[in-house]
């Protein structure tokens, strides 16, 4: 009887350890974002796509309609942002972080392009999974 109880005390205590709480995820979607944002702001590309799902399921929904697959959003993004000159400085205002269920979550807010070749601004939903212990971002609807 003493090993069970051992057994379901350890067993519960590992649990507990494994599991973050809010608080902890919400910071560690924000750092994924900060790292996006310095990415972004020294025009490289690929380090910013280190944010999303590199999978072909990955969705990015913005003003040209409907991307299918990190590659392809990648490629859409060099296709648009060519120079820093058009990639120019990227600030986030995140309005709302909501959980969806345990592993996900839905970030709201603004995105700001401070850039040479005139200023870019808009609104963007994004979700965000932790998959393998990252959190990554899996769809995006930027506008």
């Amino acid at each position: 009887m003493k090993k069970i109880l051992l057994l379901f005390c350890l067993t519960v205590s590992m649990g507990c350890l494994a599991q973050t709480t809010e608080t902890e995820d919400k910071e560690a979607i924000l750092s994924v974002m900060k790292m996006q944002e310095e990415a972004w702001s020294n025009n490289d590309l690929e380090g910013f796509m280190q944010g999303y799902w590199k999978s072909d399921s990955l969705k990015f929904y913005g003003r040209n309609g409907l991307t299918k697959g990190w590659q392809q959003t990648l490629d859409n993004y060099k296709k648009g942002y060519p120079t820093k000159e058009h990639s120019g400085t990227l600030t986030f205002k995140v309005n709302d972080i909501s959980k969806i269920d345990d592993g996900s979550y839905w970030v709201m807010g603004e995105y700001f392009l401070k850039r040479s070749v005139g200023d870019a601004n808009g609104v963007f939903l994004i979700i965000f999974k932790k998959i393998n212990g990252e959190w990554k971002i899996v769809a995006d609807m930027s506008c």
